[in-house]
């Protein structure tokens, strides 16, 4: 029998203000506010709100048939609770189900996982975290930022507690072998993972209403007939996309509600079942090996890491980001803690990207600076000025070592002091104590004057 699994991206990150040269040192808020909260509650109420309403239907409809599965972003959680609550609402009614799975992955959607072991490990916590409060789910499978995986990553992914993962189906990867299983790390075999199938995805995400395709218009009852064409052997599609491609990416006049809404039927007309990724890695055996000895990605033709790290720009701005982390995590001022987890999202590095050709084009639709160098001069003026915060506190001339040994004797001396400041409370309470309870010679006298009076 036949599996669908729905997993859907929401992200949105901190847009950075247009921060100049001259603020340096003189302006440490770097966001523009406006920009974020109006971006947010329009494609809260093209997209998301509609989309949620949806998948309720469909769920209530088929009787808990139909499953699918979220990751949600740090940053877009925090934006949505701040700018559009009510996505928040319907994301808890959709898990209320019990037909809606949540995934964790980096808090910042950040690339961590590259550049710094710890940074990843207190991010991926602190997202599972914020899901297990937000929708009562404790995360049992991982996503990394853009499907970012490597036999390195997934090793550090199984250390964190996690046997269950999805990524990309890249070709250059599988080579002959179809996305339409479940494998294994090569690294770690206890590392079972979900591989997307880029072409029914992009089919939907990219592909929906481009009159030039020549399978144009995509109807339900035509797609599921592809997936149920596909060889009998192949049991699993993963259908792996960004959220906003209902009302957003594809416009709701394109009719992809309408298409959404009748897939389950004719679906289960084939006999083609739903099932979210831990249900698929859980039921499902593994296939085969799949051995990724460099990063891959879901991003661009080219499925790796040149969308965020391919240009001299973004690898300097990446570079300088990660090498003041050390740093930052020995502080205690929770604005700057803020600040560098917003400073980590992908998003800044992919706007900064010189590619060119369609994926240029696709760069360029989501960046709000004119050219990639703006987007490099701008982060790298607020780069500048965190950098100058951090030093501030801990500065150059004291080695990360020897500052960190620092630290470690002051937060001693502060428990020995809070330890002695007990310990003198106590010596001062019980010395009150016999200050003012009377001596025996005197309950004695006491004792005598009553008796003489009886």
């Amino acid at each position: 029998m036949k599996t669908i699994c729905f997993y859907f991206q929401i992200h949105q990150p901190f847009r950075l203000k247009r921060y100049r040269f001259f603020n340096i040192g003189r302006d440490h808020y770097y966001y523009d506010d406006f920009s974020n909260e109006d971006i947010m509650q329009r494609i809260a109420q093209s997209s998301f709100i509609p989309a949620n309403r949806m998948l309720f239907d469909l769920i209530n409809q088929y009787k808990g048939r139909f499953k699918v599965a979220f990751s949600i972003s740090g940053t877009a959680l925090e934006q949505m609770e701040m700018y559009a609550p009510e996505v928040i609402d319907g994301l808890r009614q959709l898990a209320n189900t019990g037909n809606v799975e949540f995934l964790t992955e980096t808090y910042a959607h950040s690339l961590a996982s590259m550049a710094d072991p710890i940074e990843f490990k207190n991010q991926v916590r602190q997202h599972s975290d914020r899901i297990e409060m937000l929708f009562d789910q404790k995360p049992t499978v991982f996503r990394n930022t853009e499907l970012i995986y490597s036999n390195e990553i997934g090793n550090a992914v199984y250390e964190l507690g996690y046997d269950k993962m999805i990524t990309e189906g890249a070709k250059h990867i599988l080579g002959w072998k179809s996305p339409n299983y479940v494998y294994t790390s090569s690294e770690q075999p206890k590392l079972k993972l979900l591989l997307k199938n880029y072409k029914f995805s992009d089919d939907i995400m990219y592909r929906f209403s481009n009159y030039n395709w020549n399978e144009y218009p995509l109807t339900a009852d035509k797609f599921i007939s592809w997936i149920d064409k596909s060889p009998a052997e192949e049991e699993v599609v993963n259908l792996f996309m960004n959220y906003e491609t209902f009302g957003n990416i594809q416009h709701a006049n394109s009719g992809i509600f309408e298409f959404m809404k009748a897939l389950p039927h004719y679906a289960f007309e084939k006999g083609i079942e739903f099932a979210t990724p831990s249900e698929v890695l859980e039921s499902h055996k593994p296939a085969g090996i799949f051995d990724a000895p460099f990063p891959i990605s879901w991003a661009d033709e080219e499925r790796d890491l040149s969308a965020w790290l391919g240009n001299t720009l973004q690898k300097e701005a990446y570079k300088t980001l990660y090498n003041i982390g050390e740093r930052v995590r020995m502080c205690d001022d929770r604005r700057l803690k803020q600040d560098w987890l917003y400073l980590q999202t992908s998003d800044h590095f992919y706007y900064m990207s010189t590619k060119h050709f369609s994926d240029g084009a696709v760069h360029e639709q989501f960046s709000p600076y004119s050219t990639p160098y703006d987007a490099f001069n701008n982060y790298m003026n607020v780069l500048s000025d965190f950098i100058g915060r951090v030093k501030a506190q801990f500065p150059d001339s004291v080695e990360n070592e020897e500052l960190n040994a620092l630290l470690i004797t002051i937060n001693n001396q502060a428990s020995e002091i809070k330890k002695l400041q007990a310990e003198l409370k106590t010596v001062i309470n019980k010395n009150i104590e016999k200050l003012v309870e009377p001596s025996p010679e005197k309950v004695s006298s006491q004792k005598k004057e009553k008796t003489k009076k009886k």
